[in-house]
């Protein structure tokens, strides 16, 4: 198994776990979603201030099967790409 920690920020938890879930995870608890090789607990984090603005944050620990990690991380990435403007 294969540990990757990652904080994420912009992207709310609920949206962040309906994310995992649409990728073929189930809700086992309020903050872990597991699949079939893998299994994700998010964590929410204090809120991250630049002034005014105030963006929530979420760090997720991620335990992936070795022969799903790169498909899994690619999977997440495109849920997750944000557009800039």
């Amino acid at each position: 198994m294969k540990t990757i920690v990652h904080e994420m920020r912009g992207i709310p938890f609920f949206l962040l776990k309906e994310y995992l879930q649409e990728m073929g995870g189930e809700l086992v608890s309020v903050d872990v979603v597991r699949g079939e090789g893998w299994s994700v607990r998010l964590e929410r984090m204090e809120p991250f201030r630049l002034g005014s603005l105030e963006v929530g944050q979420t760090r997720l620990t991620m335990e992936l099967r070795e022969d799903v990690v790169d498909d899994f991380l690619e999977r997440f990435r495109l849920k997750t790409l944000r557009a800039g403007g």
